[in-house]
């Protein structure tokens, strides 16, 4: 398990563990500056967030950030010296799996004792975070007709409809010229069926052309989905068009408002949110503030028998080791090291990609030297508790606590899957500044430091970077964040929802052969 009670904060660094041979930066850092804590006076200019050698580092050496290998030295390093990607190699190491040795069952809170929340209880005795009516698409080529009919319903024309969130259009480039059978299609329908079934909906159409691949009648069946006063169903060619297709579909939802405005939130446990953990945008404080800070309050959700779900698998690469050694059980390790091998054997060699080594250019300027590093932090917004379990994309998440999803690391893809499976809420922590919203769920953006907290203030929902300004605690924090989601999850509004974000981050995983 990473140790992340050891940072301390020296003038204008910080120090992550007292094995580290380098330091982070606090503030930006001049030639010249002492660091009498360390010992040394830096050499080079290193921009805030990013690493000083703490000591000198020999070529070959393993570069230890929370005691963690996030590389090693390509050539000596002095002392003082900025430490990145140019002088930082990228190469495989061996890691101990070491499955459920570090495992700890979490003691679950009774009943009684649980924090709780405003939710929509559905009739299967799922519970929603928001009251949607959702339209939703079999294929590309009925893109335009479902955001024709979304479109409709503005808010003037929703006004008697006051329990009601919104009419929203979901569509996506997949459905056709791809594979007719295998992991591609299973993949697409399972994700357009967990969103139809999504406790965030209180009622669905389900548009398709009519001569696509994936077709309605194959969707339905694989995803035991059937037509019912919640659930509808168009196919373009046999409604008579465009147009026609378009005026049935206004009048099916018209007719779907009522029941859907009867819904009303009452009390229920904090068992009952499913949180989707995110991270883009990533920066050097990702996993000194934000990060950690959101696995603390994770672990608080966990203890109140609620889920969080870790996915984006290439972002946590180079540290699996972490949480195999948390999982309870070798079959639950092995299936999170089965989906790392098949990124790294079957989807990615010899393809310029993240899992590959290196990290977007923002990642790379926030202050993250290769993959390694970013997954160092990516993994801590899972917390400190016992994996449970290790799903496929958009698989339904049935099992409690802590568990990890198989997703990309593009985040809207990762989040499209993580919502299919059932996740009724998203936590996205950012450091560069990620403008990311996902109906129907909504989306609670945390900053990582707080000048672009400030700069951005009108799309980040809470400023993690007092940790680093000293104004609050790391448990502080934690306990804040679980406050504030369950306010969202009550029907506060989040910034992306009052931005109305959220209608085309709808991006199922397209992991096939486009044909």
């Amino acid at each position: 398990m990473i140790e992340l009670s050891a940072k301390k904060v020296h003038g204008p660094i910080i120090r992550l563990h007292p094995n580290d041979n380098v330091v982070v930066a606090r503030t930006d850092v001049g030639i010249g500056t002492a660091v009498p804590s360390e010992g040394f006076t830096s050499r080079s200019q290193v921009p805030a967030g990013h690493k000083i050698a703490a000591r000198t580092i020999q070529a070959g050496e393993a570069i230890l950030k929370y005691n963690v290998c996030i590389g090693f030295a390509a050539v000596d390093i002095a002392a003082g010296t900025y430490v990145h990607s140019h002088n930082v190699s990228f190469r495989e190491f061996d890691r101990d799996y070491a499955y459920g040795k570090e495992y700890v069952a979490t003691p679950v809170l009774p009943d009684q004792e649980q924090a709780t929340f405003m939710g929509y209880v559905r009739p299967d005795g799922q519970v929603g975070t928001r009251n949607y009516i959702g339209i939703l698409s079999t294929v590309n080529c009925s893109a335009t007709v479902v955001h024709k009919v979304a479109e409709w319903f503005t808010e003037e024309r929703l006004a008697d409809f006051p329990n009601i969130d919104g009419v929203v259009g979901l569509s996506h480039g997949l459905g056709c010229g791809m594979e007719m059978s295998g992991e591609p299609m299973d993949l697409l329908r399972r994700t357009i069926g967990g969103y139809a079934k999504h406790p965030n909906f209180a009622a669905v159409l389900i548009i398709g052309l009519g001569c696509e691949r994936n077709q309605l009648s194959g969707l339905l069946a694989q995803e035991k989905l059937e037509a019912n006063p919640r659930l509808q169903t168009f196919v373009m060619q046999e409604s008579g068009g465009t147009r026609k297709t378009i005026e049935a579909a206004v009048e099916a939802v018209k007719k779907m408002l009522p029941r859907a405005n009867d819904a009303v939130r009452t009390p229920v446990s904090a068992k009952h949110l499913k949180i989707g953990l995110q991270c883009g945008g990533s920066d050097g404080f990702s996993s000194i503030t934000a990060n950690p800070a959101l696995g603390a309050a994770m672990d608080i959700l966990v203890r109140h028998g609620g889920t969080a779900i870790l996915s984006e698998t290439p972002e946590i690469y180079g540290v699996e080791h972490t949480l195999t050694r948390r999982a309870v059980s070798r079959e639950v390790g092995e299936k999170l090291i089965d989906r790392i091998r098949w990124w790294k054997q079957e989807y990615s060699p010899g393809r310029d990609v993240q899992i590959n080594g290196a990290v977007s250019p923002g990642n790379n300027m926030g202050g993250l030297a290769n993959i390694f590093e970013k997954s160092l932090g990516s993994s801590m917004k899972g917390g400190t508790t016992g994996l449970m379990e290790v799903y496929r994309y958009a698989e339904p998440v049935r099992q409690q606590g802590f568990v990890f999803m198989d997703t990309p690391g593009f985040d809207p893809c990762s989040a499209t899957g993580q919502i299919a499976g059932g996740a009724n809420m998203i936590l996205f922590t950012t450091g560069r500044g990620s403008m990311f919203g996902a109906k129907p769920v909504p989306s609670i953006k945390l900053a990582t430091n707080t000048p672009m907290y400030s700069r951005l203030s009108e799309d980040m929902d809470y400023n993690c970077g007092e940790i680093l300004d000293g104004t609050k605690t790391m448990p502080e924090t934690a306990e804040d964040i679980f406050r504030l989601t369950l306010r969202i999850a009550s029907g506060e509004k989040s910034k992306s929802e009052l931005l109305d974000l959220g209608d085309h981050e709808f991006v199922p995983w397209n992991i096939g052969v486009v044909s």
